[in-house]
């Protein structure tokens, strides 16, 4: 795990915050992105207009896309190839362990991970907030904020910015 950081960001079609839409992620190793990953979702439940307003993806959007079983297959062996990472993470981890509680699939008993917007705390203490919009802002990262996408790839730049600063990640584990 050492040295190899899987950033994700998923977005959700509703306030249950227990299904996903789409799933980006971005693979870190040696100080850059060496793999990236991108899928809607077709979440099998209903959509809140606030999330699609928030994130634009439609249900038609993801009609014929894979369901997270069928994609989960695909993205099994990324997700457990090293730490995860993810901005404001109990948010996308609690999505994630609600979506495999919801399928029934068992995945690993205990999942690390750390998170970029503890981590942006220390590395820039005198930010007014540490949203991954602000800190992407400061920074002068491109985002496309809430595609899933953008957002995995925003958070593996953070993370690489923070390494470039002596932060570890292990630390916020």
């Amino acid at each position: 795990m050492k040295d190899r950081y899987i950033a994700f960001d998923v977005e959700t079609p509703n306030y249950a915050n227990d299904r996903i839409s789409a799933i980006g992620i971005s693979v870190v190793e040696e100080g850059k992105i060496t793999d990236e990953f991108y899928s809607l979702v077709n979440p099998e439940t209903h959509f809140d207009l606030f999330n699609i307003q928030l994130t634009g993806i439609t249900p038609q959007m993801t009609a014929n896309q894979p369901s997270f079983p069928q994609l989960w297959q695909k993205i099994l062996p990324l997700m457990g190839s090293g730490l995860l990472i993810a901005h404001n993470a109990p948010f996308d981890m609690g999505v994630l362990a609600k979506c495999l509680n919801h399928y029934e699939i068992e995945w690993q008993p205990v999942a690390h991970y750390a998170c970029t917007c503890a981590m942006g705390r220390v590395c820039y203490p005198n930010l007014y907030n540490h949203k991954l919009n602000t800190l992407c802002d400061h920074l002068r990262l491109d985002l496309d904020h809430h595609n899933a996408g953008s957002d995995s790839r925003a958070c593996a730049e953070l993370l690489m910015d923070y390494m470039r600063h002596g932060l570890c990640p292990d630390r916020f584990v």
